[in-house]
């Protein structure tokens, strides 16, 4: 990984590798985008959407209002957050034909594509086409990332943020002591759109500070200290004008931030301790407290959810990282540059098993190190290539084809799994089905969205109608906005299941199976994500499994 030619694979005559990936890499985010922009309406509301929007209206009646008023800097817990995405959402909303929680669903993709650009360019600095193209696919054919993308609030965005910002860093390991005006701009717009989006953007500090010392090392070895103190100071003060920039653009997307000086740090502390009342989620096959999550919550769940090919790639990237430190005959620039990427992909990873927060609802908190892996990914892969040309031309076909095959299997399941791409488990937990009675699935209630569709469907073609005189009830065993939203004003929504005409319940371990006709079951892959019973003229005390919280 220390260095990669352009010339990794053969290509046919009067066609480089470098316009061969480059096209590819176009027409990858070409397709991505055209195919979310056909789907991106099947995917439903989670937990935390009503809220958001929300939200986003108290954070534009107080910018509409000249900040008289500022009922959006004491709203719920979210003022500790940005609202950037939401107001984007909401402002679009209000000029795009579109009903408000699909156009969030549109700005998610949109979001989601700058993203997947954002990792392209990234993989192509630092590894070349090959790299970047490879970079590409991993994170499009990434079912985790590709399914939060469009309707994560906070953990999408501030992927993308921060991946943003890592293009600023390496642009700046790159040009250092002389970064351009270009990179001082990237620099202070990722750090203000991570730190807007959530306050662990201040991470990226840390990948500098460690990740900047081989450089740092490098020139105290050949400048000596008088002159790479100067030097060093020399880019610290350029960038001053881009890191004013980054704190505007935060305060424009999380106003409390500015308000008083120690926000941030208070935000900081509150996060660091668990916040709500502790409830419990199913982990390897027990049902565990949030707060007491052991300390192989996450490494277990990355490794089970993230496609094969980019564990190994990524794995294979971390280890070459840390191998190549010591040795003298790489560049600075480049151990600096590497070591960087793989903080990004791995330090808050270890972070959290040394702390052991609070953990829950999977790996949504840490998509944003999702990114990093890929072009880490692609980057070990053009790396492979390369050697291969050079010393095993024979194996290049037999890698080349096992990358793909590799892809191909994340694109089937994402295919399979279609608008639930978020629960994807890899072939090692043995997919969704093999997962299921071990791990939370569908943990953000998505297919209340399909169930309710076809509810309604179904009540529709039976020429069934309410009782006189009321809505059509419906208890609810999963977050309660989303169903309301998707039945619409006919369908009253509730807990209560002794009064309700019908029950729908997701195909989670906190949700009891009744014995009670099915009318609508949503399935993938032989698992049940939600179910919706009729329950007219039967006595059913509760929809939940274990007692409530």
């Amino acid at each position: 990984m220390t260095s990669i030619t352009t010339s990794a694979i053969d290509t046919p005559a009067r066609r480089s590798i470098e316009r061969s990936c480059d096209d590819l890499a176009m027409l990858v985010l070409a397709a991505v985008a055209v195919i979310a922009g056909l789907t991106f309406r099947d995917y439903g509301l989670g937990w935390d959407d009503y809220t958001h929007a929300e939200y986003a209206d108290l954070l534009l009646r107080m910018f509409g209002s000249g900040f008289k008023d500022t009922a959006a800097l004491s709203f719920a817990n979210l003022y500790m957050y940005g609202g950037g995405f939401d107001m984007v959402a909401a402002l679009l909303h209000k000029v795009i034909p579109l009903e408000l929680f699909e156009t969030r669903r549109l700005v998610g993709a949109i979001v989601g594509v700058v993203g997947l650009a954002v990792t392209w360019r990234l993989g192509r600095r630092i590894g070349g086409p090959l790299a970047g193209l490879a970079a590409l696919l991993l994170l499009a054919l990434c079912p985790i990332f590709y399914g939060h993308m469009f309707m994560n609030p906070k953990d999408a965005p501030f992927a993308v943020a921060m991946i943003i910002l890592m293009l600023g860093l390496v642009r700046l390991a790159e040009e250092y002591p002389q970064p351009s005006p270009r990179t001082i701009l990237i620099v202070g717009l990722g750090a203000g759109l991570s730190l807007g989006c959530r306050v662990l953007g201040g991470l990226a500090l840390v990948y500098a500070l460690f990740g900047f010392m081989p450089l740092l090392l490098e020139e105290l070895r050949t400048e000596g200290a008088r002159e790479a103190i100067r030097r060093f100071a020399h880019v610290v003060y350029v960038l001053l004008p881009g890191l004013v920039f980054g704190y505007l653009v935060m305060g424009m997307i999380w106003p409390w931030s500015i308000m008083e000086p120690g926000n941030p740090f208070e935000a900081l502390t509150y996060f660091s301790h668990f916040f709500e009342k502790p409830w419990k989620e199913m982990f390897d096959g027990a049902i565990v407290s949030v707060p007491d999550m052991p300390w192989s919550y996450l490494p277990t769940l990355f490794a089970l959810q993230l496609p094969e090919v980019m564990l190994v790639l990524t794995g294979g990237a971390v280890f070459s990282t840390f191998a190549l430190l010591p040795r003298r005959g790489v560049p600075a620039r480049r151990k600096t540059i590497l070591l960087m990427l793989t903080l990004a992909a791995t330090l808050p990873l270890a972070i959290a098993m040394v702390k052991r927060p609070a953990l829950y609802n999977g790996i949504r908190h840490f998509v944003f190190v999702i990114p990093p892996m890929a072009v880490l990914g692609g980057v070990a892969f053009a790396w492979t290539m390369e050697r291969l040309r050079t010393n095993h031309r024979t194996w290049q076909p037999v890698v080349l084809a096992t990358f793909c095959f590799g892809l191909a299997l994340s694109l089937a399941e994402m295919i399979r799994l279609h608008p639930y791409q978020y629960t994807h488990f890899n072939h090692i937990a043995g997919t969704v089905r093999g997962a299921d009675d071990r791990f939370m699935l569908d943990y953000w209630g998505l297919a209340l969205k399909q169930a309710s569709d076809e509810l309604r469907e179904q009540l529709v073609e039976r020429q069934e109608v309410p009782p006189s005189n009321r809505k059509w009830k419906v208890a609810v065993c999963g977050p309660q906005r989303p169903a309301q939203v998707a039945l619409g004003p006919d369908f009253t929504i509730g807990w209560d299941s002794n009064a309700a005409d019908f029950a729908m319940t997701l195909g989670e371990f906190y949700c009891k199976g009744l014995t009670a006709p099915v009318m609508v079951e949503i399935k993938r892959d032989d698992v049940v994500f939600a179910r919706v019973y009729d329950i007219r003229g039967r006595s059913i005390s509760s929809l939940l499994s274990i007692p409530a919280p």
